[in-house]
């Protein structure tokens, strides 16, 4: 299980940070990402033997949010705007601040779309398997998802990387 250990300790921060931009919470987020990794543990055989670990992993981990987001837990444990997280210096803080609002106005399957596809630069196919669904789906979210957040922040936004 060095691999395992190994593996968890070189990609924790990067999960944390797609864990964030689904959910919007740090703390939810180290809680996702502690749920992605013990499921992880449990398929570590199958998911060693994967050909991108790394998108096994990412689908564990979007598989885990919206799981979640089915059940009704998180809507009566929400500790967002409790002030703890912190902005990286040198930022647009603003802006970040009115993208992650945006972004946790979305549908759940919206927002993961938009997370895969412009965080993580996954393209179309990756990006519908990781989901589960066609790339007609992985399309049609991904623009109804952009639509919605031209609305709410009021400016257009440049396709492509986020």
């Amino acid at each position: 299980m060095d691999d395992f250990t190994e593996y968890v300790t070189a990609r924790a921060g990067w999960l944390r940070k797609v864990a964030y931009l689904l959910c919007g919470d740090w703390h939810r987020a180290d809680d996702l990402v502690q749920s992605a990794i013990t499921r992880l543990y449990a398929n570590w055989s199958r998911a060693s033997r994967a050909d991108n670990l790394d998108g096994y992993a990412r689908r564990t981990l979007v598989n885990t949010f919206l799981a979640e987001q089915r059940t009704s837990w998180w809507r009566r444990v929400d500790l967002r705007g409790t002030g703890h997280e912190r902005p990286v210096p040198g930022s647009d803080v603003d802006a970040a601040l009115d993208l992650r609002a945006a972004l946790d106005r979305l549908p759940a399957r919206q927002r993961a779309t938009v997370v895969l596809r412009y965080f993580s630069d996954l393209p179309v196919a990756e990006t519908a398997r990781a989901l589960g669904c066609s790339e007609g789906t992985v399309k049609s979210q991904t623009s109804k998802a952009v639509e919605t957040l031209r609305e709410l922040l009021g400016e257009p936004i440049r396709e492509g990387r986020a």
